[in-house]
């Protein structure tokens, strides 16, 4: 009859979960009585019924949630759970983090250290969650009274596990940019180390290096972020948890692309994006941070490649995506003008992968979503930038905006990120705009970000920063599209002199500014000498850099033509028109040689092998 009638009856353990939730009021005191596991599907049957408040009653109970945490097969489901009481208002994460504090006060204040074990434990766990699902500054509360639980006793083991704290600690500092804090974890790590060193007892070091190395790659100190990754990359080994190794080769590989270690991170991230695939599954968030670390590679590198790779990478993921949107990777990713529009589709699909892994584990207003977003927002930019088309950027930039504007203090430097991309945007369309006053207000609220933007920037990092010379250039660009050539020209001079000081004077970045000065020179100040001196150094940096067919050299190449054409130098017209016909074929031949960058038929190599690739290979390896 059941066939009959195209219904399955439920299992027998379902129908007795179901029941106990309709007769919850009278049997939620019985439950400490049940397993783990038994618990934790009574309590997700009641986020399933929307009994939200009868959820959030026992979810703010420390003990409870910590039981629930055990049950490590369901945390994607938890993850729904909680996301759904922090959306409904019930501030769990608030009310676990505050019990955790308290806990651990009850043993410093007294000075126990019976129980203090289990207690660190705990306290790794929720701050794990907490960390994982995007309520950082809750996290970072557990974890640092349980930093203080750990420094109760002055032993050995206990340091061991002090540097254990201290590395999650610095995590989350990293992860929610308190620099100043991380600095000081930074610190107190070091000393750890070397106490250990002494007595001979340090255990691997490879999680605390590629944190230190994240540090100061997010602080732009892209010398000891890279440092600190080779010694991360040195420490590897098949022993540790899969997770620690996937996060150390995407903080090498992001490292490696910041000092244009090209065949070092291609290396490091697929490996990353296989292992990801391979021990978490498809709809994992740690493969939804691999995927975006590779779109961070992709962009970094001018790959073309052909769409199609954008579908196989979203097959393979196993998300059945009927559509493919764009999508960008924030601060330390090349500009518009050096992103070939075929290499930022395949991104696209990368990032649109990621963002749809994350809003089905988080739901929508969540910080990790919000960053997806922003993504997003950015790569629909870069590859609708030809055609005017950004609607879909503007949309993803909009969420990203509301979602940390709803989550964040208004002066919190995530924010400067969004406000960048959501600039940049604005001015496109503003530029596009036939309305002439509702272009002006557009390139005005595109300034009082960019404005806000820097200001972030220099808060947090100073003035001499690479994140702050980019802010700069930024608003170099707008100033030139508002008219305001002068200040345009200063904004530009700004970000060359930090990055040239910082970088040296043949970085990528510092051919970008130079292009864009080159640019302002060449349209709009008629000083054609000055541009055609930048326009030669830019080009120089990038056929270095990248090889003779490099995507960018066409913005330089065509103003560089601009240039003599306006200063009647007609054999240097046609020496350059000869040098950018060649140039075109060379790019032809490039995109007909690419391949695909993941192969998800293969399996990834093992840790030891990785790691004797990455030392074997010489320094400055570029893709061609």
């Amino acid at each position: 009859m059941a066939r009959a009638l195209n219904w399955v009856p439920d299992t027998l353990y379902n129908m007795t979960i179901s029941s106990v939730v309709s007769n919850y009021n009278s049997k939620q005191n019985d439950l400490q009585l049940l397993p783990d596991n038994v618990r934790f599907d009574i309590y997700y049957e009641l986020y399933i019924q929307g009994r939200l408040c009868d959820l959030a009653i026992q979810c703010r109970k420390l003990d409870v949630f910590a039981k629930m945490l055990t049950v490590a097969d369901k945390r994607n489901l938890l993850h729904h759970c909680f996301q759904a009481l922090m959306d409904h208002g019930s501030q769990v994460a608030d009310s676990l983090s505050k019990a955790y504090v308290q806990f651990c006060q009850q043993f410093i204040n007294n000075g126990v250290v019976i129980g203090k074990d289990a207690a660190v434990k705990i306290g790794f766990s929720l701050g794990g969650f907490l960390n994982d699902a995007g309520w950082f500054e809750n996290c970072e509360k557990v974890l640092t009274a349980c930093l203080q639980l750990c420094t109760l006793v002055d032993e050995t083991p206990s340091a061991i596990k002090t540097l254990d704290c201290c590395i999650r600690l610095l995590h989350v500092r990293n992860a929610f940019c308190k620099f100043d804090d991380a600095d000081v974890t930074y610190q107190q790590s070091l000393l750890i180390v070397e106490r250990l060193k002494c007595e001979s007892l340090v255990p691997n070091l490879a999680a605390l290096y590629a944190e230190f190395s994240l540090l100061f790659f997010v602080k732009s100190y892209y010398d000891l972020a890279y440092h600190w990754s080779y010694l991360a990359m040195k420490e590897l080994n098949s022993n540790l948890p899969p997770k620690v190794i996937i996060d150390v080769l995407r903080q090498a590989a992001k490292a490696c692309v910041v000092k244009r270690e090209f065949k070092r991170s291609e290396l490091l991230i697929k490996q990353a994006v296989y292992m990801a695939r391979e021990h978490f599954g498809c709809l994992h968030t740690k493969f939804s941070d691999a995927l975006i670390d590779f779109g961070f590679f992709l962009l970094n590198i001018d790959c073309v490649a052909h769409s199609v790779q954008v579908y196989q990478v979203i097959s393979d993921s196993g998300l059945g995506l009927k559509t493919v949107q764009p999508i960008s990777l924030l601060d330390n990713i090349t500009p518009i003008e050096d992103s070939d529009e075929k290499s930022s589709f395949l991104v696209l699909g990368s990032c649109q992968v990621a963002l749809d892994i994350r809003k089905c584990t988080f739901g929508g207003k969540n910080i990790h979503v919000a960053v997806a977003h922003e993504d997003l927002a950015y790569a629909s930019y870069v590859n609708e930038y030809s055609s005017g088309k950004f609607q879909d950027a503007q949309l993803h930039a909009d969420k990203a905006m509301d979602i940390m504007c709803r989550l964040l203090p208004a002066d919190h430097l995530l924010l400067a990120s969004s406000k960048r991309v959501k600039a940049l945007i604005l001015e496109e369309i503003a530029i596009d705009n036939q309305d002439k006053a509702i272009e002006r207000q557009q390139l005005l609220e595109a300034q009082e970000l960019h404005l806000s933007a820097l200001e972030m920037a220099k808060k947090a990092f100073g003035e001499r920063n690479v994140q702050t010379a980019k802010h700069y250039g930024n608003l170099g660009r707008l100033y030139q599209s508002m008219q305001r050539y002068e200040e345009a020209e200063l904004m530009h001079c700004k970000a060359i002199k930090i990055k040239e000081e910082l970088l040296g004077l043949e970085d990528y970045e510092v051919s970008l500014s130079v292009g864009h000065l080159a640019s302002l020179y060449n349209y709009d100040m008629n000083k054609y000498d000055q541009a055609k001196e930048l326009y030669l150094r830019s080009i120089a940096i990038g056929r270095k850099l990248f090889g003779d067919g490099y995507s960018g050299l066409e913005y330089d190449y065509r103003g560089l033509i601009r240039v003599y054409s306006m200063l009647d130098d007609y054999a240097k017209i046609s020496e350059y028109n000869a040098v950018y016909h060649h140039w075109k074929h060379l790019r032809d031949s490039t995109e007909a040689r690419q391949t695909n960058p993941l192969q998800f038929d293969q399996r990834p190599m093992s840790v030891e092998e990785i790691v004797q690739q990455f030392l074997a290979m010489d320094q400055s390896n570029v893709v061609r």
